[in-house]
């Protein structure tokens, strides 16, 4: 399929646009920018080259996007796949209502988008399409949470408190170029409908070197520490392994519990590492502090009678500025350095 070209009312365009001199150059893509600093090995598209590689065994493989293949790295499998690929224009719940009705015929599709325009545009259509008749849909999402600078328009940080309540969707979200090959293989072989959140373009790869797999539902511990517990999830676990090697320098010693299914939670992971004595629990995500992560654990350590000194470090509840990534993520605190300064500040 032929992507819809880009024309001046095309979502692809913008109109925050980065504030510089005539002859200063932008350092970095406020759409689409390094999540890591330089010199850390990247893996590039690895949901679409996972899918493809999927997809040559398993004939009910199948991808359609709103016109955003290409920012979604769906255009991989789109290019090997021409013929199971379904290019849906600016129209997500069309988009939604057709892979409900590909799963129907006994196909299993991945649908990618924006997570705004998933979790915004087409939320009853994926409730009563696909989630209600638990239908194997895989609902792919780029630009999650503050992977974006284009403002309020495009930063999907309140999406996991929208979807949280949908039952019988899956909810993943991902740590790096790793866990989103490992993911993509995984929620394939689920026969319910999975929301992902999506790191796409060239995404570090850090959890490969502590010899990670990932596990559907499952928390895994990725190091140890005595005196800090970060329960972490997406590039937030990147940025807390980083946080941890830094307060290392300063004698505090940190453990980092990668949770990458926000729902179903691994309560019991989660309550056997919080439960062990002097440590401070602090959960850690790209999403605002309202519904995501930070309260699951909360609520579930409280129904558990774990009652532990507790913090959380996620976006605000606010709609967030536009500009260059670097600059917002140090703004709202979810930068390395920031993240260090709170740790020392609760302790």
């Amino acid at each position: 399929m032929i992507e819809a070209p880009v024309g001046p009312n095309s979502r692809r365009k913008s109109k925050y646009e980065a504030r510089r001199a005539p002859d200063e150059k932008l350092a970095t893509s406020a759409m689409i920018a390094s999540l890591d600093a330089e010199g850390r090995e990247t893996v590039a598209a690895p949901f679409g080259h996972a899918l493809c590689d999927l997809a040559k065994d398993r004939a009910d493989i199948v991808g359609l996007s709103a016109d955003l293949s290409k920012y979604t790295d769906l255009h991989v499998f789109a290019n090997a796949y021409p013929d199971r690929f379904y290019q849906m224009g600016m129209a997500e719940q069309v988009l939604i209502s057709a892979a409900a009705g590909l799963a129907r015929e006994g196909f299993t599709p991945f649908a990618t988008t924006y997570a705004v325009f998933a979790s915004r545009r087409a939320y009853d259509f994926i409730t009563m399409a696909i989630a209600e008749e638990n239908l194997p849909v895989k609902i792919v999402c780029a630009l999650p949470g503050l992977t974006t600078g284009y403002g309020p328009s495009h930063q999907a940080t309140e999406d996991l408190a929208i979807f949280r309540g949908m039952p019988n969707l899956t909810i993943v979200d991902p740590c790096d170029a790793t866990d989103v090959d490992q993911a993509t293989r995984a929620i394939a072989d689920h026969p319910g409908p999975v929301y992902m959140r999506l790191l796409r373009g060239k995404v570090p790869n850090v959890l490969g070197e502590y010899g990670y797999q990932f596990k559907l539902g499952k928390a895994q511990l990725i190091h140890d520490g005595n005196d800090v517990l970060f329960i972490s999830t997406g590039f937030m676990t990147m940025r807390a392994i980083d946080a941890a090697k830094a307060l290392k320098k300063d004698g505090i010693d940190c453990a980092v519990l990668h949770c990458p299914t926000i729902k179903p939670l691994d309560l019991e992971t989660i309550k056997a590492e919080a439960a062990r004595k002097g440590r401070l629990v602090v959960t850690a995500e790209n999403h605002t502090i309202v519904g995501g992560l930070g309260e699951a654990v909360a609520a579930g350590l409280m129904r558990e009678g774990v009652f532990v000194p507790f913090k959380s470090i996620a976006l605000p509840d606010e709609f967030l500025d536009a500009g260059a990534l670097p600059t917002l993520h140090d703004q709202y605190g979810i930068s390395v350095p920031a993240i260090a300064a709170k740790i020392k500040s609760w302790l």
